[in-house]
Parts: structure tokens; C-alpha cells; sequence
């Protein structure tokens, strides 16, 4: 076995928290289990998930940090003031710009949005694991591992756009059509309740969306960061490029 990975659609409510189990072995993936966090704690099945796995990554659909200048700008701040710096200055991470700038999708901004709350499961999350795995958990920035586990962001619109793939009208229960054309689209090999399980859950399709961004940044077919300083302060989004015009199927996942 390569690699575990372990695909977090994170979100506050546990019950609405989609994980997915994928398998790289010879270099290829398949996604073995998936399930949500209903009745179960989501930390402890990962745990279980992961813990005999000689190398493990966590891809995680949430923002794990925010903006530097947010924090900058606020520590001086009292209230009444005036504040001087552009909106997106503060609240939207160097990141999301760049997936606007190279996908034309944008991601929700951490700094001003309610997403903010999911930010915080999904680090609250990642330090439960700590504490039941008794393992640091860092954020990988190369397909090298320096870690037993690593975690990094990820971002299933984005993956899905890049794949010319519908990343959005997917989410709704009467949207089944549409999230079976995206499994039909991302070619994963996984077994037939799986595929019924993803076709059936929007929540559980994008835990293995995560799966498929993090085999990407295994396979080092992701855009890297500009900054390498400011993203380890801000988080960064692993996502592929935009594929050309005309590659579709197995192509696409090569």
C-alpha cells in the first residue's frame, strides 16, 4: 500500500461532515468506504481509518487559516475607527484569489463569511485527531512526506472546474442526475455501494472529490504557491490546473 487517504467534507454539525476512504496502491485510487459523521464521531473514525496506515493523508474541503492581513489589521483596532485597507485585503486569503485568477471559481472568504465556523470544526477536528493518534498532524507542502500524517486544504468546486465538471447544482437531494455525470466525469474506482452512497449524498460525494484533489497533490499535478511564506501562514488550496479542451475520461485523471 502507497498511501491512505482520508477525503473531510467538513462542515459544524458532525451529522453533516462526509468522509471518504481512499486506497493508492501501484498508483492507483479507489475509494473503499465512505460514510458521515451521524450517530459517529467523525475524529474517531478517521482515527480508525488511519492509524495502522504507514503513511496517511488528510485532505480537508475547509479553509485552515485566514487572512494575514485580517489579523494584522484588527489587533490595533477599536471600535469606531476607521479601517484603510481594501475589503479583499483583509478578508480573503492570497489562495482564493489565485483560484479566481487561475479557475474563475471563488471561494468563500473565511474573513467575512459564516464558513469561518466551519474553518473552525475543521481545525478543531485535525486537533482531536492529534490528541487519538498521539501524532503531530502538520500541513504538507510536497508529495514528500515528512510526516506518518499530514493534512492539507482542499477545494471540490475547484477540482471539479478544473476536470470541466458541474461544481454547482449538486448539493440538493433531487440533484442525483447531476452528482452521477461528475462520479461518471472523476472515473473513481470504488465499489458498487460506494457509488450508490455517492450518487445518493452531495456531503458524501464531496469527501471523495477531497479524495481525488489529494491523489492529485500526491501525484504532484497541483499549482503550488507563489509565496511559500505567506501560504504557510494562510493556507493554501491544492488544486490541479484547468484541463485542456477536448481530454475527458481516463485522460483527465492520468
Amino acid at each position: 500500500m502507497d498511501l491512505t487517504i482520508v477525503g473531510i467534507d467538513c462542515a459544524t454539525d458532525p451529522k453533516k461532515t462526509g468522509l471518504a476512504l481512499g486506497i493508492v496502491e501501484a498508483g492507483r485510487l479507489s475509494v473503499s468506504e465512505v460514510t458521515t459523521g451521524i450517530g459517529k464521531n467523525p475524529a474517531a473514525i478517521v482515527h480508525d481509518w488511519v492509524c495502522d496506515s504507514p503513511q496517511a493523508l488528510l485532505a480537508l474541503d475547509a479553509p485552515l487559516g485566514w487572512p494575514a492581513g485580517l489579523g494584522k489589521t484588527l489587533a490595533g483596532h477599536c471600535a469606531g475607527e476607521g479601517i484603510e485597507e481594501a475589503p479583499n485585503d483583509l478578508f480573503r486569503r492570497k489562495t482564493d484569489s489565485f483560484v479566481v485568477e487561475t479557475l474563475g471559481k471563488r471561494p468563500l472568504d473565511v474573513g467575512a463569511d459564516k464558513i469561518a465556523r466551519t474553518a473552525h470544526a475543521a481545525l478543531s477536528l485535525l486537533n482531536e485527531l492529534r490528541v487519538l493518534c498521539d501524532s503531530e498532524i502538520p500541513l504538507a507542502w510536497s508529495p514528500k512526506p515528512a510526516r506518518k500524517i499530514e493534512a492539507i486544504e482542499v477545494y471540490p468546486a475547484g477540482t471539479l472546474t478544473a476536470l470541466g465538471l458541474p461544481s454547482t447544482g449538486y448539493k440538493q437531494p433531487s440533484d442525483r442526475k447531476v452528482r452521477e455525470r461528475i462520479l461518471e466525469g472523476m472515473r473513481l474506482d470504488t465499489g458498487l455501494l460506494a457509488e450508490d452512497a455517492l450518487a445518493e449524498n452531495a456531503d458524501l460525494l464531496d469527501a471523495a472529490i477531497c479524495v481525488l484533489a489529494a491523489k492529485d497533490f500526491h501525484d504532484w499535478k497541483v499549482m503550488a504557491p507563489r509565496d511559500l511564506d505567506s501560504a504557510q501562514k494562510e493556507g493554501w488550496i491544492w488544486v490541479r490546473p484547468r484541463m485542456e479542451p477536448g481530454l475527458t475520461g481516463s485522460q483527465k485523471n492520468q
